[in-house]
């Protein structure tokens, strides 16, 4: 447990805060400051008694928050570090009065560096989108939106398909049929089971087959928008696309079969970039100040400027693109990973093994924002460079 306490009590508390944070939320301590007590937990093991004595709880998406919880609780403020609340009972904390607070947007550009990632990372697929292959986006939320504004800085052509939208608040809107025929598809739908629209195995049996076998799947949202036994089989009959998974269904317990016939596949860290996490932490005690009317001040970011990009003027626009993507994050790498722990030939300890991944993730900063240390460069390269956000001499 980190203490840190105020000279003065915060307005409306007695004393200050008791705040239980995800052992997987970096800064709490930082962003807190004096107005509480920070203790850690794990988040899939935590129990109802933990929270005794609790004010604040801090939680990421393996933390189902509800009634069987927080029923005997006495927390004031949860806070969600993921852009997504699936794992929220929302109406249950309406109506015990509890304040609330998410992280939108936090990880939107880590999950993006990422999608680039995998789109470099295998075949030629980065080469057939700059030469006029389109990116179908499901999903047009913060991150479907980030996204679409990478690309469209970079003059890749894309495609939107999200049901919940009009047409009109779209740039290029198209059928689900549409997208799915796209040189990549990528999908960054919420998780729901509302009507008419539910994403929960969005992508199917039916809608699968309809995917080009010459094309890239990536899946960065949530393992249930894809039905994992339905893609399983279809790649075990040597159909279907090539496949990037992030996200499963049954985590930490995934499907080893599933994992040895995708191409890239990593343990849900696709919005794990140190950046990411930490704007997230920022976001949730500002909220909590906020919902609980506390007198706090931005101490700044605990991240302290990224290392510089290095590249050689001489690159070609894609192999630059290429170069600048990989310094900041390796695919391969992380596929690594999970495939070693996954052969492990026992499922407990894959599953653990699943989680220690994720607890110890390396620190990994983000592409947007990092100055890059260059010569000469063509105008082709500068439109690459500022395309994916770095900062180049005259922009600094």
């Amino acid at each position: 447990m980190t203490t840190k306490r105020c000279s003065a009590p915060p307005r409306n508390r007695a004393m200050s805060l008791t705040i239980l944070a995800d052992e997987n939320i970096p800064g709490v301590e930082h962003y807190v400051g004096c107005l509480g007590v920070v203790a850690r937990f794990s988040g899939r093991a935590l129990l109802p008694e933990q929270l005794a004595g609790v004010d604040v709880l801090l939680v990421r998406s393996v933390t189902p928050v509800d009634a069987r919880l927080l029923g005997q609780s006495d927390v004031v403020f949860v806070g969600t570090a993921t852009s997504g609340v699936d794992h929220i009972d929302r109406d249950f904390l309406d109506e015990r009065g509890i304040a609330f607070r998410y992280a939108p947007g936090s990880n939107a550009q880590s999950v993006v560096e990422y999608v680039f990632a995998a789109i470099c990372g295998v075949a030629d697929y980065l080469e057939r989108v700059l030469a006029g292959g389109h990116v179908g986006i499901i999903g047009y939320g913060v991150i479907g939106k980030a996204l679409a504004a990478r690309l469209a800085a970079l003059g890749i052509r894309y495609k939107v398909y999200d049901p919940w939208l009009d047409a009109s608040d779209i740039d290029y809107p198209g059928t689900l049929e549409e997208v799915l025929a796209s040189t990549v598809v990528t999908l960054h739908p919420e998780l729901t089971d509302r009507q008419p629209w539910p994403s929960r195995h969005l992508l199917n049996a039916a809608t699968l087959a309809q995917i080009p076998p010459d094309s890239l799947l990536i899946n960065a949202s949530r393992g249930e928008v894809v039905d994992n036994s339905a893609l399983e089989t279809l790649l075990a009959r040597g159909a279907g696309p090539e496949v990037v998974l992030d996200v499963w269904e049954g985590e930490p317990a995934i499907k080893a079969a599933l994992l040895r016939r995708v191409r890239f596949g990593t343990p849900h860290i696709a919005g794990y970039s140190h950046d990411g996490k930490l704007l997230a932490t920022r976001m949730l005690v500002e909220g909590m100040a906020q919902a609980l009317d506390l007198p706090w001040h931005d101490p700044g970011s605990a991240a302290g400027e990224p290392p510089l990009l290095h590249l050689d003027p001489r690159l070609t626009a894609t192999a630059l693109l290429r170069s600048l993507v990989s310094q900041r994050y390796d695919i391969a790498a992380d596929d690594a990973a999970l495939r070693e722990i996954s052969e492990s030939g026992d499922s407990a300890l894959a599953a653990a093994g699943f989680d220690r991944l994720r607890r110890e993730y390396p620190r990994r900063r983000e592409i947007l924002g990092s100055r890059v240390n260059v010569g000469a460069l063509g105008a082709a390269q500068q439109k690459t460079v500022r395309g994916l956000g770095c900062l180049t001499g005259s922009d600094c």
